[in-house]
């Protein structure tokens, strides 16, 4: 499967955060996105690229772009993770039907049952404007997430 390109409108989504609060993607329009799919909470990986984003959150709200991280995993497990790690930003739940926001992006994988290490930076007209998949068990840090926010200046 092939993550969606530059270039199209992102698709539409309302998911739950750890909160139990929805939070949709249009809710955002006007502002930058950086959709972060992630494969599982807990997992080494994934816990050092939420910390890295966690850790340059001031520099992504300096270019007007907030951090949506999505995964699998239910609320009750998000909430569990972002408190204990102390993230700043929504861990969204995909949970049911399972990945299908992950599907929708092409960022599922189903034969681990869970979304790809994919990220995207949706523009504020909700135009897909970067993305890039990275091998599940590397974390593709933050420089391409940069360098596209900073294209959008």
């Amino acid at each position: 499967m092939t993550i969606l390109q530059a270039g199209g409108i992102a698709p539409t989504f309302a998911l739950q955060d750890g909160a139990g609060r929805k939070v949709s993607l249009a809710e955002y329009r006007g502002r930058n996105v950086v959709l972060v799919f992630y494969p599982f909470d807990w997992s080494p990986v994934c816990g050092d690229q939420l910390a890295l984003y966690n850790e340059l959150l001031e520099e992504f709200e300096s270019l007007k772009a907030q951090v949506l991280a999505i995964s699998v995993d239910s609320l009750w497990s998000h909430a569990a993770f972002a408190n204990q790690r102390k993230y700043r930003f929504p861990l969204l739940a995909d949970f049911e039907p399972k990945g299908e926001v992950a599907r929708a992006f092409g960022a599922y994988e189903p034969h681990e049952g869970c979304a790809e290490r994919a990220l995207f930076v949706v523009d504020a007209g909700g135009v897909i404007r970067w993305s890039y998949l990275s091998p599940m068990d590397v974390n593709p840090g933050a420089d391409g997430i940069l360098t596209a926010l900073e294209s959008l200046k």
